[in-house]
């Protein structure tokens, strides 16, 4: 297999990686945003047909430090698009962070390439025109995060899709669980990085803390497993090794479990449905003894809460929600807002967002782009 990694240098793409190692694939692509020294080892070590470099201002600096290779070096979205839909790729797996993986996504469906999905907000902002390309070639979308892969493999056990009665998805909870609003006024950058149980990038797990990522969850869930959102739950289950779980109409429930480590739902996206050894170690339950579960605090964490409402507004509202918390996620870092901003801006562009159908990608990237505005407007 010839697999083509859109983010290579980030968390999901380095453990990629550590999976191509581990059933010997071949890279056909890989694209970073702007680190190229990781980029220029990943390239030495894989030899791809083509390296690409999001931020164009490394572009140069990128072809001259891999001359000497035989890789072929582009940039900015174009290279995205490239590498999404290169001739010799049999999969593409997209681990790109933000809305910024949408086109490449779509490109590489058109191109009638199956699809590896670990960039969620994708399907978040643009779930109608992703699923449309997908059903209209015929192509395969298999989830990467660990939540959507565990219900991806439970549902092998369901044959009829009627037979479905709800998503549950689980969630950690992050590093506030517990606390109530008047605990997290003045909560640092650092506290909020550091996760319990996950190793991942500076984005994504601010998203775990303010829990916005599992609302972006719902609503990936919601266009994957085309279920409607009363019947995708969340419990927070603090130990993370019950990654998701299905029940039946007859009220039986389906659980996947595994220690926390990306690399499982990263190789069963590459091989589906072929299972292979694995590098990460098995699981113990008598390392855990005890499993709690806990309802979620949709008071407290406003983002979960914004997301719930997107859904049941509709249309272009998950696309707003989605753009203002990129721009919110990435002030917080930069200590130009507090934590509980964040989903104040979340909701608010949300709330002002009309929920007129995205018909075309534009549709997308002007809510995107209007959320995102309003945000640094109002900080």
């Amino acid at each position: 297999m010839n697999i083509s990694i859109l983010g290579s240098t980030g968390s999901i793409g380095t453990q990629a990686l550590n999976v191509v190692d581990n059933l010997n694939l071949n890279v056909s692509a890989l694209s970073a945003n702007t680190n190229i020294k990781i980029l220029e080892e990943q390239v030495r070590k894989y030899k791809p047909a083509l390296a690409v470099v999001f931020d164009k201002s490394k572009y140069s600096e990128l072809k001259r430090n891999i001359a000497d290779t035989n890789t072929e070096v582009s940039c900015g979205m174009e290279g995205l698009k490239e590498a999404a839909s290169y001739k010799d790729a049999d999969l593409i797996l997209n681990s790109v962070v933000g809305m910024v993986g949408l086109e490449p996504t779509i490109c590489a469906a058109n191109a009638k390439k199956d699809i590896a999905l670990a960039n969620k907000e994708t399907l978040v902002a643009g779930g109608s025109l992703v699923m449309d390309a997908v059903k209209n070639n015929g192509v395969n979308l298999y989830p990467v995060d660990s939540e959507h892969s565990a219900i991806f493999q439970c549902l092998q056990g369901c044959p009829e899709k009627k037979a479905l009665k709800r998503i549950i998805l689980t969630a950690s909870g992050g590093p506030f669980f517990g606390k109530k609003i008047d605990e997290l006024k003045d909560v640092t950058v650092e506290q909020a990085l550091n996760h319990p149980n996950w190793d991942m990038g500076a984005k994504i797990t601010i998203d775990s803390a303010s829990m916005m990522n599992k609302g972006l969850e719902i609503i990936e869930a919601s266009w994957l497993f085309d279920m409607p959102a009363d019947k995708i739950d969340v419990v927070v289950h603090r130990e993370s090794v019950i990654h998701s779980m299905i029940e039946y109409e007859d009220n039986s429930t389906l659980a996947q479990l595994g220690i926390p480590d990306m690399r499982i739902p990263i190789q069963y996206a590459i091989t589906y449905p072929k299972r292979y050894k694995s590098p990460v170690k098995s699981l113990n339950l008598t390392d855990y003894r005890t499993l709690t579960f806990f309802e979620p605090d949709y008071e407290t964490f406003k983002c979960l809460r914004a997301c719930k409402q997107a859904i049941d507004r509709g249309g272009l509202c998950a696309a707003a929600a989605n753009g203002a918390n990129e721009v919110a996620n990435k002030l917080f870092r930069e200590r130009k807002i507090s934590f509980l901003d964040i989903g104040d801006l979340v909701m608010d562009a949300m709330l002002r967002q009309d929920n007129a159908e995205a018909e075309t990608v534009d549709d997308v990237l002007e809510a995107d782009k209007k959320a995102r505005d309003f945000v640094l407007n109002n900080i």
